[in-house]
């Protein structure tokens, strides 16, 4: 690890590239740049899980911590390149005093050049990504709205300020959900009628589910809270009776459909790291997330 203390954005850029060419090894290998815009209390988990997201997509991560308090203005840089990090390069810049309102001046001269740059808030997030400092700059913004204190509310917000290249980690979380969800319909089940969505009370992906299928199956959805963890179960109505995943444990679920055996299907909850990885596969606008959250006035 490379410590720098009062340093600047350029000074940082040029450690980066020095410890590469000592190590031999050019940065032609990176395919992006992960902002990662974090309080002290987030970056360190969203830190690692980039870390582990780079030995699938090689990127540099540069980890802005605004720390206002407190009279100095000065930026202290922890540069890590390679090795034990993996493929990839890490920077986290803590930015003290007035500096802290500034990240977008000290995160420009470390972007990648020609290369998609993608901004991710773990924990607090602006409105509107989009038009923040630093969301100006990526072509995917990435929040998660669990991270909040009112989930629910936070999910709204994302709505009110959604535009195309936003993502949420709520979002992420249904993929298995919504995988096992749409191969019910590879066989012909007939129209569904009524759709319920169980789940933990305040799980943002609870109300996001409900709304992909109300609007994807054109059909009321009921939302039922229980202690989780997370989605326990979702019940399709249809003529030919019930069709039902339910994973009370948070690991496994169980797939119930007329005249057919019931099957065992894996649902595990997934870490930080999967879930980053997941959204650093697709650059462009997630369609059915905005068709998603624009159903979630309609589902309340």
């Amino acid at each position: 690890m490379i410590r720098l203390e009062d340093t600047s954005g350029g000074a940082v850029s040029a450690a980066i590239a020095s410890e590469r060419h000592r190590m031999g090894s050019p940065t032609t290998g990176m395919v992006l740049t992960l902002l990662v815009i974090s309080d002290e209390e987030f970056q360190s988990d969203a830190t690692s899980a980039g870390v582990a997201a780079a030995r699938q997509h090689p990127m540099r991560i540069v980890t802005l911590i605004p720390r206002p308090e407190g009279k100095a203005t000065r930026l202290d840089a922890e540069i890590m390149v390679g090795g034990d990090e993996g493929p990839g390069e890490v920077a986290v810049l803590r930015l003290r005093g007035e500096l802290a309102g500034h990240a977008n001046s000290v995160a420009v001269p470390l972007l990648l050049p020609d290369t998609p740059v993608v901004a991710f808030w773990p924990g607090a997030a602006p409105a509107i990504p989009s038009d923040d400092l630093i969301g100006r700059h990526a072509q995917r913004r990435i929040t998660d709205a669990a991270a909040a204190t009112d989930p629910i509310a936070e999910l709204q917000i994302r709505r009110s300020g959604y535009l195309p290249g936003d993502t949420d980690l709520a979002w992420a979380r249904l993929t298995p959900w919504r995988a096992v969800l749409a191969s019910v319909f590879d066989q012909e089940v007939g129209p569904v009628s009524a759709i319920t969505v169980t789940g933990e009370d305040s799980n943002p992906s609870v109300p996001l589910l409900a709304a992909w299928l109300g609007s994807a199956l054109g059909c009321p959805v009921d939302v039922q809270l229980d202690a989780g963890p997370g989605l326990t179960s979702v019940v399709l109505t249809t003529d030919a009776g019930p069709i039902a995943v339910t994973r009370p444990d948070g690991r496994t679920a169980t797939l119930s459909r007329p005249g057919v055996p019931d099957s065992t299907v894996a649902l595990q909850r997934r870490d930080l790291a999967a879930l980053l990885s997941e959204e650093l596969r697709r650059l462009d606008p997630d369609d059915c997330y905005a068709s998603a959250l624009a159903s979630l006035p309609e589902l309340a």
